[in-house]
């Protein structure tokens, strides 16, 4: 069956996202950050609704929020020190509460911090560090009087509080007043991470195309995800960009395979990834991934087009859970050695092995050894007569390679001698850089 051709459009369109998210295809790996007066709880970000909490039962821990110990400059390096390039930051999440300076309205830090904008600080630390930034804001709102007890709002079901007259447009004038302080008074943003749409509330229910079409005026260069957009971007069984969103936005799981347009065209995307079980500051939730399981993830997303952008949830005080500092500090140090493997890096036309995944930029393949091995690592697909230099990425040393092993004499082996041991030299992800020669 021949495969369907595009609209003019539509290529056009995909031409200017490709275009648009060039540069954070490249980087790969970023940092989410959700913080927020849900810290205080120290029950995950969604506790006003999941313990169906009123304004008013809720107001104790806005109260109580006092993120003294917070210092933008020290998550800045800690991101940087671990090897992401660009971070995203809650300046509001569902329950309303706002980590910047805005003039729509007094439920926010500023009131009670000094005066200090969080959001600004944030930004102006991670641009200090050359990290991209990116704003996260809900458009869901949990708290604004206007806003329906819909969706996954505290007061689903309560009939007595779905008696109260709610003025929808009011509620999107104040939304969309909201993105464009942010977009207009912050300087340059990179990313704006919107969240999230559900049925019957999508689209133009948000008023989505105006409000897309203002973000882009006031920040010509922004990239924006795909949460406007109730389906995410899937049209009956098939993915296609729309103007309401540049990538897609998978999370707390890894696509089997690269995600392509109906077009078969390549998609950018990026899974957003918790280190223990929830996004926002839990006190009991001890539930860490090793960092041995978070490099294997980022490798994953590489080697199928895409990014990953690993939470941190704060603590009250404004401090990374010191968990999640000892696993950024491992993390970093993998990358330090071995960024080339992920930094600008994409699918390879090679099958993933038993023993891990290639990643590839131009004539550079990436073998990951992810698994224990018996024998040497067999690059199977390359052609020997095809590779210049095979070399250990973390030290730089060359490796003997051979093209049979015991009688094995396939066309496109390409053994590898790593280690005499089964057990990966390092203990993470050992990374083989298999040169190709340029046709």
């Amino acid at each position: 069956m021949a495969q369907e051709t595009p609209p003019k459009e539509y290529q056009a369109r995909y031409q200017e996202v490709m275009k648009q998210t060039q540069w954070w295809r490249e980087a790969r790996f970023g940092m989410f950050i959700h913080f927020g007066a849900y810290a205080v709880p120290g029950r995950g970000e969604w506790v006003k609704s999941n313990e169906r909490l009123t304004t008013e039962q809720y107001q104790k821990y806005v109260d109580a929020f006092n993120p003294v110990d917070f210092d933008a400059r020290k998550w800045a390096r800690a991101a940087k020190a671990a090897g992401m390039k660009y971070a995203v930051l809650t300046a509001k999440h569902h329950d309303g509460f706002c980590l910047f300076d805005s003039k729509l309205t007094n439920y926010k830090l500023s009131t009670r911090f000094g005066g200090r904008d969080v959001v600004r600080e944030f930004l102006d630390a991670f641009r200090a560090e050359g990290l991209k930034v990116g704003l996260y804001y809900s458009i869901i709102d949990w708290h604004h009087p206007d806003y329906p007890n819909v969706g996954n709002h505290p007061q689903r079901g309560d009939s007595v509080y779905a008696k109260q007259k709610f003025n929808w447009d009011n509620y999107l004038k104040y939304m969309h007043g909201q993105v464009e302080e942010l977009t207009k008074n912050y300087g340059k943003l990179d990313i704006m991470w919107f969240d999230y749409s559900f049925p019957g509330y999508y689209g133009e229910k948000w008023k989505a195309k105006e409000l897309v079409k203002m973000i882009r005026t006031n920040q010509p260069t922004i990239i924006l995800d795909n949460r406007l957009e109730e389906n995410t971007g899937v049209v009956g069984d098939k993915r296609q960009i729309s103007e309401l969103g540049d990538f897609d936005t998978p999370e707390q799981g890894i696509p089997e395979a690269p995600l392509v347009d109906k077009f078969n065209n390549p998609i950018p995307w990026e899974t957003c990834l918790t280190m223990n079980g929830v996004w926002g500051y839990s006190e009991q939730d001890k539930n860490w991934k090793s960092p041995e399981l978070i490099i294997h993830s980022l490798v994953n997303c590489v080697s199928k087009n895409g990014n990953m952008l690993l939470n941190v949830g704060p603590d009250p005080r404004g401090n990374f859970p010191a968990e999640c500092v000892n696993i950024l500090s491992e993390v970093g140090k993998w990358m330090e050695k071995n960024g080339e493997s992920i930094y600008g890096c994409g699918a390879s036309p090679m099958k993933r092995q038993d023993w891990g995944r290639y990643t590839q930029k131009d004539n550079l393949v990436f073998a990951h050894w992810l698994y224990p091995n018996l024998g040497d690592i067999n690059a199977k697909g390359i052609d020997s007569k095809t590779v210049k230099n095979v070399f250990m990425l973390n030290s730089g040393a060359e490796l003997d390679t051979y093209k049979t092993w015991f009688g094995n004499k396939e066309a496109d082996n390409l053994f590898i001698r790593v280690s005499k041991s089964p057990q990966k030299p390092d203990m993470h992800d050992t990374v083989i850089k298999i040169e190709m020669k340029k046709q």
